[in-house]
């Protein structure tokens, strides 16, 4: 039956309020999803500063409630939301490149009601089950932290399969989840090098094998080195210029974070060294299975990077929290947290 819950609004300049929000039943395909974990995510600055007309929450984790007609997960099946609600039938779809749908229903949280909230509907082909071992805090690390940057990693290995060193610019959630995986995918030794502005993040980042540096640091930035790939999750035009600078020859510039503008010399920084410069946008949903085996088999070292815990009624706080840039994943809990 349609009910009545209570779900976190996102009133604008910073207010987070509570109010009574309408949860209807699965149709036909979909799920009720209750919601156990979402991770805080910085591209919710907008909702959180701005406000959201709909429940912000984009990084789910949580268990079936209840089945529509037609779909084949059990109630009480524990999973992670795909953000997007892709199609299943265009071209992009057909091909597996669910990040890429011509004809998407939804972005859960961002046009559809999302994970802060107590309940979600969400159609079944986009949650994906997993089993019991993951509590629901450990298992949004699939979504953004692990699904987001692996997808990156694989995007720059189509034109550089020779990965040899790597360069992040910003050591926020998203480039501590490259630093990781890079970490995870091609051994614990492998180089990584990693700025940003925060003397706290880049002491987190060395605590997970990156070398650092100040991107404030203009000598530091020159003296980079060459590199084979580089990803800019800040979105700034300056890290990513330093990023172009920082590459050798057949060098990758993987943009993940979005933002502001890159102005290249197209004959020196592109066509002279054969580099590419592309662009990577979240993760396919085939790449979900790859990703729970990485992290059963790399629990301990991934999960370090989750290191604030709040229970959705301090949500206020989490956001303050994690938009004072001192802190690995934010992630709110509700219900019965592992």
């Amino acid at each position: 039956m349609p009910m009545t819950v209570i779900a976190p609004r996102f009133a604008g300049e910073s207010v987070i309020t509570f109010e009574e929000r309408g949860v209807r039943d699965p149709g036909p395909g979909e799920l009720l999803v209750q919601v156990r974990a979402n991770a805080v995510c910085g591209s919710e600055r907008s909702q959180y500063y701005e406000g959201s007309e709909v429940t912000p929450g984009h990084e789910a984790a949580g268990v079936v409630a209840a089945a529509g007609a037609g779909t084949s997960i059990a109630e009480g099946t524990p999973g992670v939301v795909f953000l997007m609600d892709f199609c299943g039938v265009c071209r992009s779809c057909r091909l597996g490149l669910t990040n890429q749908c011509l004809d998407k229903r939804a972005d859960m949280g961002f046009t559809a009601d999302g994970g802060y909230g107590p309940y979600e509907v969400v159609h079944e082909s986009n949650f994906f089950p997993i089993g019991t071992d993951l509590d629901p805090v450990e298992a949004t690390l699939l979504l953004d932290v692990m699904g987001t940057t692996g997808h990156a990693i694989g995007r720059a290995e189509r034109l550089r399969p020779d990965v040899e060193s790597v360069y992040i610019a910003g050591a926020g959630p998203i480039g501590l989840g490259l630093l990781t995986m890079c970490k995870v995918v091609y051994g614990r030794d492998f180089p990584v090098r990693i700025s940003d502005i925060s003397p706290w993040r880049l002491d987190f980042a060395r605590s997970f094998g990156a070398d650092t540096l100040d991107s404030r640091d203009a000598n530091a930035l020159r003296e980079l080195g060459v590199h084979d790939v580089a990803f800019d999750t800040t979105g700034k035009t300056s890290a990513r210029t330093a990023a172009v600078a920082a590459l050798g020859k057949r060098g990758v510039l993987v943009c993940v974070g979005h933002g502001e503008t890159l102005t290249l010399d197209v004959s020196q920084d592109l066509i002279a060294a054969e580099r590419a410069v592309m662009g990577s946008e979240y993760f396919l949903y085939d790449q979900f299975p790859r990703n729970v085996d990485l992290l059963r088999e790399n629990r301990e070292y991934l999960t370090r990077i989750i290191t604030h815990r709040f229970d959705v009624t301090e949500i206020g706080s989490a956001f303050a929290t994690f938009f004072e840039g001192e802190t690995g994943k934010v992630v709110v809990t509700q219900g019965a947290e592992a």
